[in-house]
């Protein structure tokens, strides 16, 4: 079932429902993983994995994070052992995400965990987290709206996009995304 969103206060459409200090922090995040990450290559994974550390990150085992992963809030992001983040996949977590064990969030996929209530004249920002069960396969460039889940186990189609929760041990794909049939093989731990 999706989680409700949770609404940001904001008092106007054109203001930010982020305090001084959090866009602060959050512009010292950004030129960080630039000087510090974006060039690296893929065999320095433990060092973007204590940058992000470093930045709030909840990080459990020996994750993989691509050089070029855009990741907008690093400390809403949780990462199980052997999960795998691609090249240009995008974490905009206002909310937190979270990506199960040994699960692989394709190349440029696009995790949103915000949007906006477009029936108040203010457009308030609204966030929901997004959970990636534990050996799931998000496939490139699959869009994930605020509040869904994808199922462990679970394999999302290509250029899917995830309008409610997937459920586990399936194949889903469309726009939207849909359960196609059940996930016949194994997974190999």
């Amino acid at each position: 079932m999706p989680v409700p969103l949770t609404t940001h206060r904001q008092d106007s459409a054109y203001s930010s429902p982020w305090t001084f200090g959090m866009k602060v922090r959050m512009q010292i995040w950004a030129y960080a993983w630039a000087l510090l990450c974006e060039w690296t290559p893929k065999p320095l994974n433990p060092w973007r994995l204590l940058v992000l550390r470093w930045f709030g990150a909840k990080i459990d085992g020996k994750p993989f994070v691509h050089q070029r992963t855009r990741i907008h809030i690093p400390w809403n992001l949780v990462l199980h052992d052997r999960a795998t983040v691609g090249d240009r996949a995008n974490l905009y977590n206002m909310a937190e995400i979270e990506i199960g064990a040994r699960a692989i969030v394709a190349q440029e996929t696009y995790l949103c965990t915000g949007t906006h209530d477009f029936d108040d004249p203010h457009l308030p920002l609204q966030s929901a987290p997004i959970r990636v069960g534990e050996d799931a396969f998000v496939s490139a460039r699959v869009f994930v709206m605020p509040g869904m889940s994808v199922g462990a186990r679970a394999i999302v189609g290509a250029a899917s996009v995830v309008t409610r929760d997937v459920p586990p041990d399936v194949l889903a794909a469309g726009n939207p995304c849909r359960v196609i049939k059940p996930r016949s093989r194994a997974v190999a731990r």
